[in-house]
């Protein structure tokens, strides 16, 4: 009973620590990446049916998806290059 409290804390540690540093930084940034992703693609369908007046607003809005994704793009990249110097 012992040694499988000991083995199941040792691998609640492993887990929690992981072997990165920002692992959950990481996990969040990708999880935003997915959904300024997902955005995007709305907004890429929504030219198929927009008026001419909102088709600038959405173009306006795309750009605006790209700059966040490359924000987070140059983000994840950071993270790796502080690990993996």
């Amino acid at each position: 009973m012992l040694v499988r409290t000991i083995v199941i804390y040792f691998l609640m540690i492993v887990c929690a620590v992981a072997f990165h540093e920002h692992t959950f930084a990481v996990w969040e940034l990708r999880e935003l990446l997915i959904e300024r992703q997902l955005n995007l693609w709305e907004l890429l369908e929504q030219l198929k049916y927009v008026t001419d007046e909102q088709r600038a607003v959405v173009y306006t809005e795309i750009e605006h998806m790209k700059s966040e994704i490359m924000a987070i793009v140059d983000q994840l990249l950071a993270h790796d290059r502080s690990q993996h110097p």
